[in-house]
């Protein structure tokens, strides 16, 4: 399969066309089932643990964001992988060694502890040849052996952001990528919080992204997390666009919603939640006010970052494109 991304019908060709006139500014272990696919909604136009509150932190100082390079870049996203047996490994790290650009990936990496023997039995023989293309943040999965997530940090070193915090942001092509880390407090009284304001006030894009492990909303077994309302307000005021979760094990796609999930195509934050990396697969227990799509099968997310928009496509391990869309950025 070639690493060239394959384009949404030919619509963000005429989006970016437009633009350019406008000049817009555990359990067993898994099997391989067939996908299940639960309300498709088409998209042709703009569609789209919980953690104690802190005492009050210091703040880290202003972000370090590289100058931005090419114009766009493609990106692969999953979470929820290690899982030593998981017939959905081999497939997907041999789905890497055929695309192009960086690998995010939202948390829950080596099941069932985060230990060290976990890394290296269950992550490393199928990912570890990838780790100079790896952005990570952690699961909680990885702070299950050790409070600290210490053999977490110990394993991806650099590639996990700095000081062990496990939230960190980095520039990609045009965009800001902002790493989270959803397992340690991230309401208004935390550092954390107060890195991703002064990260997106002081060196703003047009577009930006963030991974985290949990999901805001979610239709499937974990649900919804409310302790990150305050993240996504926030985020949701400073104009980002797109968050993409683990936590759950399916593919979820959700309109842009605002800070109290009403849909908003105008400045609503999307959500995919990408939890289809290995671990035994979900199904849908609820439904989510504003869930679009839901697909219980391994696969990962293709993102194709341009200056002012979007395109993705999940895959399955095979590499069929299971859903795609575009969305212009705010």
């Amino acid at each position: 399969m070639s690493s060239r991304f394959r384009p949404v019908f030919g619509f963000a060709f005429l989006l970016g066309s437009a633009l350019a006139l406008t000049q817009c500014g555990g359990g067993s272990s898994p099997t391989s089932p067939a996908p299940v696919v639960e309300n498709p909604i088409p998209v042709t136009t703009t569609p789209p643990i919980t953690s104690p509150d802190p005492a009050v932190e210091t703040p880290t100082g202003p972000p370090v964001i590289p100058a931005p390079g090419n114009a766009s870049t493609t990106v692969s996203v999953m979470g929820d992988t290690g899982w030593c047996g998981s017939p959905a490994l081999a497939p997907i790290a041999t789905l890497f060694g055929r695309l192009d650009g960086d690998i995010l990936l939202a948390g829950d990496l080596a099941y069932p502890g985060g230990t060290a023997a976990e890394f290296r039995d269950c992550f490393d023989p199928s990912f570890g040849k990838f780790k100079s293309r790896i952005r990570a943040t952690p699961g909680n999965h990885e702070y299950v052996a050790s409070v600290s997530a210490d053999s977490y940090f110990t394993y991806f070193g650099d590639r996990s952001g700095p000081n062990r915090l496990g939230y960190y942001a980095f520039r990609e092509a045009e965009w800001t990528v902002l790493m989270l880390n959803s397992n340690v407090p991230i309401s208004k009284t935390s550092a954390q919080y107060a890195f991703v304001r002064t990260t997106m006030q002081q060196a703003p894009t047009r577009c930006t992204l963030a991974v985290m492990h949990h999901p805001f909303d979610s239709s499937s077994l974990n649900g919804p997390t409310p302790s990150l309302r305050d993240i996504w307000e926030l985020m949701y005021n400073l104009g980002a666009d797109l968050v993409i979760a683990g936590h759950d094990h399916v593919y979820e796609r959700h309109s842009p919603v605002s800070t109290d999930q009403r849909r908003d195509d105008v400045k609503g934050i999307r959500q995919m939640t990408v939890g289809t990396g290995g671990a035994p697969l979900y199904g849908r227990v609820r439904n989510a006010a504003n869930s679009e799509l839901l697909i219980s099968t391994y696969g990962i997310l293709r993102l194709k970052l341009d200056p002012a928009l979007y395109e993705w496509q999940f895959l399955d391990t095979t590499g069929n494109v299971l859903d795609r869309g575009v969305t212009v950025c705010h």
